[in-house]
């Protein structure tokens, strides 16, 4: 076969590929794309980590987490040095892209059906990046999130693929950045069609689940098998606990509608200023709190861990929850590109721990651990009202089915008090 017949060939397959999709029968095509995806993807995010822990674990002698180790001169510094990086790299590249993350992802699945470009895959790669080295308060798994969607966004639109196939590889992006993220593909397909595609179909499903199942394996075999938290086996001791369990799901529900108000403040506030007086802001916030509070720098799941293992106090866990919900606010308001999920996980566990030591003061005999968990699952169904996928997240983090019972108890309060008293 000569040169100009191979190219026919190839070009009349590959218009037979896009009207297959086209039609209602095409899952076998689905699924090949959604392992195709979730291996793009999981490369993207495998980078992705490999530079911002890399270059963390060489500052901070081999602990990416460790910012408490560098002295206050130097921790102020950091954020202010990744600002006039993010100031330049907006000024140059942004060409009008100034909202990254999640939002961005359902703004273009809502009004440009899935079409994301290069430009802004590589603003949210190297941004968040600097973010994290710097050490604001953002999470990481807001930028897998959009890194994973634009990944098969370009996929879709490299092979010309109809629209709906388009969509389809979004939710097969957002399922692999998710569960590239914690090894937890189960929440990530829950994440990918109960936030982003907002359908539960067979011919949705499935390319999902092989997506997250793709991104997983290739995060495994870079990083092994270990999830982020170290979570020993948890259930709820007695069915007497359960009001407290309720109290709970109630004070995350309100943190949750305050941390979403301070969000919106933050960001309404911020629009009248222009990006790199918002950046110059932000840093400068950044750096009061390294000097202050270095604990909320970063993802600061090392936190995490020691709430989950009991190991704060009450005055500490009362800081943590304050101090991060603020950094937070200030930050990803102002515009700096990472996420809010981690944070969410941190404030949560942060508040858990803290009113499972309230318990224990009163005399109640309660796992901090446990609340602390419960806590992390409430405060992300409540902030992004994402009540499934919080539950299967901890489920998944902690291998112990008699969480969910109590789970599902916290998340639904937590969420229904953010959303309906709240109206957040």
């Amino acid at each position: 076969m000569n040169s100009p017949d191979r190219d026919n060939w190839i070009t009349q397959r590959l218009e037979s590929f896009q009207l297959k999709l086209a039609g209602p029968d095409a899952l076998a095509q689905l699924a090949v794309l959604g392992i195709l995806s979730g291996i793009l993807t999981g490369i993207v995010i495998v980078a992705f980590r490999l530079l911002a822990e890399g270059v963390l674990a060489a500052m901070l002698d081999g602990d990416p987490e460790n910012y408490e180790a560098l002295a206050w001169q130097y921790r102020a510094l950091l954020p202010i040095v990744a600002g006039i990086f993010l100031i330049l790299l907006f000024r140059i590249a942004s060409k009008g892209i100034h909202v990254l993350g999640v939002a961005r992802v359902m703004e273009r699945m809502a009004y440009h059906q899935g079409h994301l470009n290069l430009r802004e895959l590589l603003l949210q790669f190297f941004g968040a990046a600097a973010a994290i080295i710097g050490g604001y308060s953002v999470g990481r798994e807001g930028p897998h999130v959009h890194l994973g969607a634009s990944s098969g966004s370009l996929l879709g639109q490299w092979l010309r693929l109809p629209n709906n196939s388009i969509r389809t590889l979004v939710g097969c992006g957002t399922a692999a950045g998710i569960a590239a993220s914690f090894n937890t593909p189960l929440a990530g397909v829950i994440f990918a069609l109960e936030i982003v595609m907002l359908e539960y179909t067979i011919a949705s499903f499935i390319p999902v689940i092989l997506a997250a199942a793709s991104a997983t394996l290739l995060s495994i075999a870079v990083f092994g098998n270990e999830v982020g938290f170290d979570i020993p086996s948890m259930q709820l001791a007695s069915l007497a606990h359960m009001p407290l369990v309720l109290l709970l799901g109630l004070a995350v529900g309100i943190l949750s509608a305050a941390f979403i108000q301070a969000m919106q403040f933050v960001a309404g506030t911020g629009r009248r200023l222009a990006l790199w007086q918002r950046f110059s802001v932000a840093a400068l916030i950044a750096a009061l709190f390294a000097v202050m509070l270095p604990e909320v720098m970063g993802i600061g799941y090392d936190s995490v861990n020691k709430a989950l293992l009991g190991e704060l106090g009450l005055v500490t866990l009362a800081l943590l929850v304050i101090g991060k919900l603020l950094a937070t606010s200030l930050s990803v308001g102002l515009g700096i590109p990472g996420g809010m999920i981690g944070p969410s996980l941190f404030i949560g566990a942060a508040l858990g721990a803290l009113t499972a030591n309230l318990f224990a003061l009163a005399g109640f005999d309660v796992d901090i651990g446990l609340f602390a968990l419960l806590g992390m699952g409430a405060m992300m169904g409540g902030s992004l009202q994402a009540p499934l996928a919080a539950l299967t997240a901890i489920m998944e983090l902690t291998h112990s089915p008699g969480i969910i019972m109590p789970g599902m108890v916290v998340i639904i309060t937590a969420s229904l008090t953010a959303s309906e008293l709240f109206r957040k």
